[in-house]
């Protein structure tokens, strides 16, 4: 009796000290952990970009500005109308332009097409390049968000 006595405080004991390494080896590696993987944080919104002038764009013409985290695509059409999308090809994430002598929004990755209202004509791209309303101001094309 004397014996099972002994090997369940034996037993007790060593669950004590197994619970007590690992939680010190928790407590060691958490702030590792945390500062490896920081928390996630909201983006921004975005409520108005300058993307450009009118006159820096004449039509069959287009310009990348910056759009938040993203680039964006400023296009002047052959007809003259102005038109704006985030410039990220929907295959692959890269980054499209304007092609004036194809009249086209080109993907050089992968060889992706859309047609100047952003739909997918062409290649591998699954979805149409999301639009951004635009907004003339004078001189100035501001963009935004649509909705």
């Amino acid at each position: 009796m004397g014996s099972e006595q002994n090997m369940s405080r034996r037993g007790v004991l060593n669950v004590l000290l197994g619970g007590s390494l690992a939680a010190l080896v928790a407590a060691a590696f958490y702030p590792v952990v945390r500062y490896l993987i920081p928390p996630r944080a909201p983006e921004a919104t975005l409520s108005a970009v300058l993307a450009g002038k009118v006159s820096e764009l004449q039509p069959n013409q287009g310009k990348i500005f910056k759009f938040g985290r993203n680039p964006g695509l400023l296009l002047r059409a052959p007809n003259g109308e102005f038109r704006a999308f985030v410039a990220v090809c929907t295959h692959l994430d890269c980054t499209v332009q304007y092609r004036p002598d194809w009249q086209i929004i080109w993907c050089a990755c992968h060889n992706g097409r859309y047609d100047l209202n952003g739909i997918n004509i062409g290649g591998p791209p699954p979805r149409p390049l999301t639009p951004l309303a635009l907004n003339v101001m004078g001189d100035e094309i501001y963009v935004s968000p649509m909705g």
